[in-house]
């Protein structure tokens, strides 16, 4: 089976999905590798064309053992037939539960082919130095896993003419999936004594959550809990410093602080 470019659609508010789908595609030998940005506010507005004949390269994050209510819609607005794509989710080291089987159904009701799958480890949204949870993931050896995985795909998709009666890729997961986290109406905080005000924690934010003019104001209703903010101040200045969080952070270093490696699922069987 020839494929001649690869693309690559993710929500990734911290960049640790996108960094392990960038990886995977390093591997792979195409000319063309286009992003597809499902994290940015206009997503929503964007028209996206039919995809046939390339490799797609999907990921999200896991929150609370789904795929992000917010990834969702837009990847219901995704179209393609019985275009080849690999099913990626990252967690923060605890469980990704119903999170792959739900991407993939997501992906399959869109009119693709999952032919792998995959379950690797980032670095928690709710990580912080009192309260580590896999600190620094996904780091070299993920990124290496990643590539070796994508070259194993890759012979294998060389090894087929067509993906007429394959399968698609099983994974664990239940149906029904298990009941989404009750949103809470809560955000991270600016210290004012560390704040510059330079506004990266707006231009971060997926939701537009953040305005930033003298002073930081958070629409906590909008806000996610992703804490691509917090991630990504340059002074430090964004925490999550909300008891509920910091104790879920707190029993999360407690708890699920051994080592989990990624997981891989590779589908090509006959129907």
């Amino acid at each position: 089976m020839k494929i001649q470019s690869v693309k690559l659609i993710y929500f990734s508010p911290t960049r640790t999905t996108l960094n392990i789908l960038e990886g995977i595609a390093q591997s792979l030998p195409v000319d063309k590798t286009e992003p597809i940005d499902l994290t940015n506010p206009k997503a929503g507005k964007q028209p996206f064309e039919g995809m046939h004949d390339e490799l797609v390269i999907l990921g999200t994050p896991v929150y609370a053992g789904r795929v992000p209510i917010d990834a969702v819609s837009n990847l219901q607005r995704l179209k393609a037939s019985q275009t080849p794509v690999v099913v990626v989710v990252l967690y923060g080291n605890r469980e990704n539960e119903d999170a792959l089987l739900e991407l993939r159904n997501i992906v399959m009701e869109a009119g693709f082919k999952p032919v792998a799958c995959a379950a690797f480890i980032g670095e928690h949204s709710f990580s912080s130095d009192s309260a580590p949870i896999a600190v620094g993931r996904p780091d070299a050896d993920d990124l290496k896993k990643a590539m070796e995985f994508g070259l194993l795909l890759w012979k294998k998709l060389g090894d087929i003419e067509s993906l007429d009666g394959i399968s698609p890729v099983q994974v664990p997961g239940n149906f029904p999936y298990k009941e989404r986290m009750k949103a809470l109406t809560i955000s991270p905080i600016t210290r004012e004594t560390l704040c510059t005000a330079c506004g990266t924690c707006a231009e971060i934010c997926p939701k537009e959550a953040i305005v930033v003019t003298d002073t930081v104001i958070t629409d906590a209703n909008a806000c996610i809990l992703c804490c691509a903010c917090v991630k990504n101040c340059p002074t430090r200045a964004r925490v999550m410093d909300e008891p509920i969080i910091r104790q879920k952070a707190e029993w999360l270093s407690a708890n699920c602080h051994e080592r989990k490696e990624p997981e891989f699922y590779i589908g090509f069987q006959p129907q």
